[in-house]
């Protein structure tokens, strides 16, 4: 017998959901995925459920290029709870311990944030999605077993106080790919003295992506009511938006030929270095064709390709 076809329409492109909170990310997916009637679709990194915001999903050819947008700096708005610390990190979770909230001055609480600028280790939550032997770290928690997690490192170029009270602070995060804001909270905590949990998480940028150009799952339901299906493809992004912030290389129709048979193609006065995002000079329009990587040699080698 022959292999079955994949059910669902062929759709490629991005759509920046603005993830409702309750929802896990998988959960948040498969209602798009079916509201589109996609074949093919997956999400760019996990949010936890009581997190909203951004969250790209990839459709179609789009999906080979989602480990770019997971290795994209991110920016959140996170809420902590001070005083209580919870199994989880966060308001999911059961109380572990309360304590009392000191009273910090303006300057105890810069040098306190000030600690966590740059590049810090951070040592995973059990309840993140992490996996050992193959298995989410969340499932074991679950099962009451805890583990040794290897610390990490990672990078917070961004933590500002927004707005505080007593026992509540609203920070504004820039990080890179890998950084758990619950973590970060709970680190917070026990340098004060009283722990911490998030109560509130909201993603505002997720690489060249922002919360201002999501659309919420209501607003995909109401396009899709009023005028069908395929009304819902007009809110999508090209494949190459995933790579926006890449720099632009364009080649000659004859060269990006030998670049999509997988060759490392020269390309005279190119001073970029690392990866870049490749378009093909065809005709009056250019077109998409994918990353590549600049060598050492200076030559671009490609690393990722849209089928052609």
């Amino acid at each position: 017998m022959g292999r079955s076809r994949r059910k669902g329409r062929v759709i490629d492109g991005i759509l920046l959901l603005d993830k409702p909170a309750g929802i896990t990310s998988n959960g948040a997916l498969q209602r798009v995925k079916h509201l589109f009637g996609a074949a093919k679709a997956g999400h760019t990194g996990s949010l936890d459920p009581i997190a909203t915001g951004v969250l790209p999903i990839c459709f179609g050819e789009a999906t080979k290029f989602s480990q770019f947008l997971l290795d994209a700096d991110k920016g959140y708005i996170a809420t902590i709870q001070l005083g209580v610390r919870t199994t989880t990190g966060d308001s999911e979770g059961d109380i572990v311990h309360e304590r009392s909230v000191p009273e910090l001055s303006d300057e105890a609480i810069e040098s306190c944030l000030d600690s966590f600028r740059g590049e810090i280790d951070q040592i995973p939550s059990m309840y993140s999605a992490i996996k050992l032997n193959g298995q989410p770290l969340y499932k074991l928690a679950r099962q009451g077993i805890e583990v040794e997690r290897q610390p990490r490192r990672v990078t917070i170029m961004t933590l500002t106080l927004l707005e505080r009270t007593h026992d509540q602070w609203v920070l504004n995060i820039t990080c890179t790919k890998g950084t758990y804001v619950r973590s970060l909270a709970e680190d917070i905590g026990e340098l004060i003295g009283c722990g911490a949990h998030v109560v509130g998480l909201r993603r505002r940028q997720a690489g060249p992506f922002a919360i201002e150009e999501t659309c919420t799952l209501e607003k995909l339901e109401d396009l899709k009511a009023e005028n069908g299906e395929r009304a819902l493809d007009e809110t999508l992004l090209p494949v190459s938006a995933a790579v926006a912030d890449y720099p632009v290389i364009e080649m000659t129709e004859l060269t990006a030929s030998y670049f999509v048979q997988g060759q490392p193609v020269q390309i005279a006065g190119v001073k970029e270095e690392g990866l870049v995002s490749v378009y093909s000079e065809a005709m009056e329009n250019k077109i998409f064709v994918g990353v590549g990587e600049i060598l050492d040699d200076g030559k671009i080698a490609p690393r990722r390709l849209i089928a052609t």
